[in-house]
């Protein structure tokens, strides 16, 4: 079963729904234009309005396409669904977008969670529920939501209030869908002077807190090595998040200028693991640096920085670099049980 399948679609309208989500997961996986995936979106909404009848006669009279914010492709997808036939478009869009592990299969078999993961709290385009869900039918023991902190407005980044709701809504969640756990967590944005964004006293009741630089990219070398240090120093960050910032899509992004020999012998010194991060327009950091973290004794996070449940299949791109790289599972942190992991979590050593 696909992690998007529903696993009782019901009737016409119910099988065209549980198609048109197949195909969000699929255009998500693909890091489709978002235009695309919102026309599957729109064209779901659409199908919610109608009944069982409604839906069955427009197919049967061809006039679907009558119905706006339904087009050509998400016709298609919905008539197959309605006549209970394979859709074409679903299977090629599966194609496209798969990416199975390579060398990286028995590392990605190791992995037991993702320990940074978005939802529509901030950024991110599915509901909590979902993207837990996804990562229990993908296989995963855990997962960590670290939507972003305030200052990142442009995210509509968590205050300490709302992410007082957001922990009351994994508390309940995870009383819901136990064994599995729900990990509490947050991106915080490391600030100019590397402080974090968020109270000592917020950051110390997360399970797992990841540090990521969003701002002033092209700061003074000393001075960001001096600001990444400082937030890695922190006793409560976990991970550093993709640490050059770099964009390798579209117009791209240049990597930040950093020493990165004092940086990774800051995260090898407070036990601070550096990310893998494994969205295809990041893939941060680049293999060099990589692979000078590994000679520095770190520790990895293998991490998706997934916005929508699709994105969560994307560990597989990390565990075939690291992979080749011969680091050993252990060295990577969401191999761990949960518990294991969060004894790590709560044992970094202060500054």
């Amino acid at each position: 079963m696909n992690p998007e399948t529903p696993k009782d679609p019901g009737g016409p309208r119910g099988r065209a729904l549980g198609a048109l989500t197949q195909a969000i997961y699929y255009l998500d996986r693909g890091l489709a234009p978002r235009h695309k995936v919102r026309a599957f979106g729109t064209a779901a909404e659409r199908i919610g309005e109608l009944s069982d009848d409604e839906l069955e006669s427009l197919v049967s009279t061809n006039t679907l396409q009558d119905i706006a914010g339904i087009g050509i492709s998400t016709g298609s997808v919905i008539t197959d669904a309605v006549k209970c036939i394979p859709s074409g478009y679903l299977d090629d869009l599966d194609q496209k977008s798969l990416s199975e592990p390579t060398s990286g299969t028995a590392l990605r078999n190791h992995l037991r969670g993702d320990l940074h993961v978005h939802t529509l709290w901030s950024d991110g385009g599915a509901t909590l529920r979902a993207m837990a869900e996804t990562a229990m039918a993908l296989g995963h023991d855990y997962v960590a939501i670290t939507d972003h902190s305030a200052r990142l407005t442009i995210a509509h980044g968590l205050s300490e209030e709302r992410l007082k709701d957001q922990l009351a809504e994994i508390a309940m969640l995870n009383m819901e869908l136990a064994p599995f756990r729900i990990l509490t967590g947050m991106e915080v944005d490391i600030l100019s002077d590397g402080s974090l964004d968020l109270s000592d006293e917020a950051l110390g009741g997360l399970d797992v807190v990841v540090a990521s630089v969003h701002s002033k990219l092209r700061m003074d070398r000393q001075e960001m090595t001096r600001r990444m240090v400082r937030a890695i120093a922190s006793p409560h960050v976990d991970v550093l998040g993709h640490c050059t910032g770099r964009m390798i899509l579209g117009s791209g992004r240049p990597q930040s200028a950093f020493d990165s020999e004092i940086v990774f012998a800051a995260c090898a010194q407070f036990d601070t693991a550096v990310e893998l991060n494994c969205r295809p327009e990041r893939r941060d950091p680049p293999t060099e640096l990589l692979e000078l973290a590994r000679q520095w004794g770190c520790k990895f996070s293998i991490d998706t920085d997934a916005h929508a449940p699709g994105q969560m299949e994307w560990q597989n791109w990390g565990c075939d670099l690291l992979a080749d790289m011969e680091v050993p599972p252990e060295s990577v942190v969401n191999t761990w049980p949960a518990t294991a992991l969060l004894d790590w979590t709560n044992a970094h050593p202060v500054s």
